[in-house]
């Protein structure tokens, strides 16, 4: 089932003393976040009207409406922004929102059962799914690749898996 709202940034800090904020896009393209606009916070309580947004290496810096100096950028720190699905573009073929991989099932290519998809996270070097592993709450990390996650199927709510092993012995 497709999230209703998708995570498409988040703020790291205060950037300066004007209330500009330091953002991290999750969008093919960064600076399209000004096209998606108002970017409500995860519990819906504030919205934000990006008034100016700049690359600067790394991140980019964003000057938001309602966000008049540092102490109120300060208290933003972490935040999380969303935008109604509606407002975003529908993902070209093999690719995904990372709202709609979390909670797919991971299954091998036999059938077995691997756990389910708790998150997805990008440390820089590209998407790596972190999957649930049945009952016990233990987590294991899983590059998405093509290779190793040679088929998502959104509609049937499931992901096949070929576990690291096994793709490095040509099975």
């Amino acid at each position: 089932m497709a999230a209703e709202r998708v995570c498409v940034a988040q703020i790291g800090g205060a950037h300066g003393i004007r209330g500009e904020v330091k953002l991290k896009s999750f969008t093919a393209d960064p600076l399209a976040l000004k096209d998606y606009a108002p970017l409500e916070t995860e519990d819906g309580a504030a919205s934000f009207e990006i008034e100016s947004l700049r690359p600067v290496k790394g991140y980019l810096v964003a000057k938001l409406r309602g966000v008049p100096d540092r102490s109120a950028a300060e208290r933003l720190t972490h935040a999380k922004l969303f935008v109604p699905r509606q407002r975003l573009p529908t993902p070209a073929d093999e690719e995904f929102y990372h709202a709609d991989l979390v909670g797919l099932r991971a299954l091998t290519r036999e059938g077995r059962e691997l756990g389910t998809v708790h998150a997805v996270h990008n440390f820089g070097a590209g998407d790596i799914l972190e999957l649930r592993i049945g009952e016990s709450g233990a987590t294991t990390m899983l590059p998405f690749t093509t290779e190793l996650v040679p088929d998502v199927d959104l509609a049937r709510g499931r992901i096949i898996v070929v576990p690291p092993q096994d793709a490095e012995a040509g099975h």
